[in-house]
């Protein structure tokens, strides 16, 4: 199965909540390679890279976020997959 990728930006309480921390947890055990950083506007953004079921289960995973987040929106876009690429990192 071909691997896809996607950019995705994340909105509402999402920095300062461990957010970040969550997402390379996330994207590990669904075995997701790519990044997440914190945007200058509050939101968190990133790139990640998987299958289609790894990255539907990985967008499931940034909907809700850890606990102490809130997030209100959530957008995402496939993008141009990346050979070579090994694990995920918080940026």
């Amino acid at each position: 199965m071909a691997d896809k990728r996607i950019s995705y930006k994340v909105g509402g309480k999402v920095q300062g909540v461990n957010f970040r921390k969550f997402t390379v947890k996330q994207a590990k055990r669904i075995g997701i390679t790519g990044f997440v950083r914190n945007a200058s506007d509050g939101s968190v953004i990133g790139e990640a890279q998987g299958s289609d079921k790894a990255l539907k289960e990985f967008i499931q995973h940034l909907n809700k976020g850890p606990l102490a987040a809130s997030v209100t929106s959530i957008e995402h876009s496939y993008i141009d997959t990346k050979r070579g690429e090994s694990g995920f990192s918080a940026r």
